[in-house]
């Protein structure tokens, strides 16, 4: 069996189940009232992506022996919960493109990108209720209300050069990881009252999502524009202060301080700006650090896997736990 892209493999093992949940997708995304709406969504849906948080809800239910369709309509809720944060998320930081396609805010407007991402949000909610579990519709409900509240925690840190290591992991826990953990947790649970599977399917999650966001904090720098759909120096460009650029405001002398901080705090910033800054970053080795600590919680993830019924899926969420870190977009 070829190991080299696990997520590719797992795809492929529950296509059946990523195509009936894309019919859902598709049937909810659908307006008579305001066509705009389905304008917006299939606009962003089509732009793709792994759409790496359901494939973890459907692969969570189906690894414990899940054999209803429940889950379905789970990964659904998830993946549109996750799809209007990203709506809400490039109004909030004037994104121009995303997986190299103009953002919605860019082809309609702010107004309408907003309007659209509440418009998933109920959607979301809808097919949480279908499931009939008040427990999985009540950690889907806490998950999207951290998930707001670590965006607005991240919007008052904005050019905040104070901002320290523990203010930013809580940030990516509630803004990325928390909804990967609400997709391996919710999962299981629809499949199983094993306490211990459960907890465990939660762990990774959340373990694979900092591995996640880790992991976009170095290419935001050192990646490539082509791979990644997007600018690179993107967070700088928004002088917003990731792990590496919160490391290297830490390790530097006072000289270099001051010249991340003018650089960050500049109302234009430009291309010698950033090379600056990475230089610095170089010196420090805060970029290798971040992969580190992105690789520290890959090893966890995996730690994790290995507490679960050893199946031909487990095995895959194994590997992408391992894969994640080394990814270039």
């Amino acid at each position: 069996m070829n190991h080299t892209d696990p997520i590719a493999e797992l795809q492929n093992l529950l296509k059946d189940d990523l195509d009936l949940m894309a019919e859902i997708i598709n049937e909810m995304m659908i307006s008579k009232n305001a066509p705009r709406i389905p304008e917006i969504s299939n606009h962003i849906f089509s732009a793709g992506g792994k759409k790496l948080r359901p494939l973890l809800c459907l692969a969570t239910a189906r690894s414990l022996g899940y054999d209803r369709d429940k889950h379905i309509m789970l990964a659904a809720s998830i993946e549109f919960i996750h799809t209007a944060t990203l709506l809400h998320d490039d109004v909030v930081d004037e994104s121009s493109t995303r997986r190299g396609l103009k953002t919605a805010n860019i082809l309609w407007n702010n107004q309408s990108s907003i309007l659209v991402g509440d418009f998933l949000f109920s959607r979301a909610f809808q097919l949480m209720v279908s499931t009939g579990s008040l427990k999985i519709l009540e950690v889907l409900a806490n998950t999207s209300a951290l998930i707001a509240e670590s965006e607005v925690l991240q919007l008052s840190q904005v050019r905040n050069t104070e901002t320290s290591i523990d203010t930013y992991m809580k940030i990516i826990e509630g803004k990325t990881a928390a909804l990967f953990s609400a997709a391996s947790q919710t999962g299981a649970m629809i499949s199983s009252e094993n306490v211990k599977d459960i907890e465990n399917f939660k762990s990774y999650g959340k373990a694979i999502g900092l591995s996640f966001q880790l992991i976009d904090d170095y290419l935001d720098y050192k990646g490539n524009a082509s791979h990644m759909g997007k600018n690179l120096g993107d967070d700088f460009g928004n002088a917003k202060l990731t792990f590496p650029l919160i490391l290297a405001l830490n390790k530097c002398n006072a000289e270099e301080r001051d010249t991340l901080k003018s650089s960050l705090l500049k109302q234009n910033r430009d291309a010698t700006d950033l090379k600056t800054v990475i230089l610095i970053m170089e010196k420090y080795r805060t970029l290798e650090n971040t992969k580190d600590e992105a690789k520290k919680w890959s090893h966890i993830a995996s730690e994790a896997i290995r507490k679960l019924p050893n199946n031909n899926i487990t095995n895959l969420l194994g590997q992408i736990a391992e894969v994640i870190v080394k990814r270039s977009s």
